[in-house]
């Protein structure tokens, strides 16, 4: 089994087949929620589709063999509305990192580590886009499982896994669960630079 990571950069078909929906007009997120939630559902692909065409991309697409499998949503903080403007997740400096929001894996695929791969694809994406930081918003597990629903940004542990470290709390909740800011740094130097 071959398993790589591709920007979504020219890929809105392979996009669509993991986040679309199969009628344009259906309620679904396709990965637009963050960054214009006002858009109705029958202009979401179109967006995307536009994002999907713009560098660098809106984030990256897992394969499996060539078949295409997950999505990472990652993109500057400050492409994200929603993250811009929110209440309950808290800017830790003045820095414009890198936000990781969101994973879809396909159904088939999960339970074989797509979302580890798919962190450091996006990790990837962001240094080669010069980022210093890169955040995500993941919830607290307590050391129990959680739901494809509320897991959708991720845990701690699939987090610090990658090398990110708990960086402020937040008074944000998925299913319930607490959220937290994580880091990681990707620049030498870059960490104290923003203090």
């Amino acid at each position: 089994m071959v398993i790589d990571v591709r920007p979504a950069l020219g890929r809105f078909d392979d996009f669509a087949t993991v986040v679309g929906t199969r009628r344009p007009d259906a309620g679904g997120c396709w990965c637009v929620a963050y960054r214009d939630s006002s858009l109705p559902n029958d202009a979401r692909a179109a967006f995307m589709r536009e994002q999907c065409a713009t560098d660098p991309g809106p984030g990256v697409l897992a394969y499996v063999d060539d078949e295409v499998a997950g999505w990472c949503s990652v993109a500057p903080r400050s492409t994200y509305r929603r993250l811009m403007r929110s209440r309950t997740i808290p800017f830790v400096d003045d820095r414009d990192p890198w936000s990781v929001v969101c994973f879809v894996v396909r159904p088939r695929f999960r339970r074989q580590g797509l979302m580890h791969v798919l962190l450091e694809g996006a990790v990837a994406h962001a240094r080669a886009h010069g980022a210093q930081v890169v955040e995500g918003y993941p919830v607290e597990t307590g050391g129990t499982r959680v739901d494809v629903i509320s897991g959708y940004v991720g845990t701690v542990d699939l987090f610090e896994a990658g090398g990110f470290e708990v960086a402020a709390p937040t008074t944000g909740r998925s299913g319930h669960r607490p959220r937290v800011v994580v880091r990681r740094w990707l620049a030498s130097g870059a960490r104290d630079e923003g203090r």
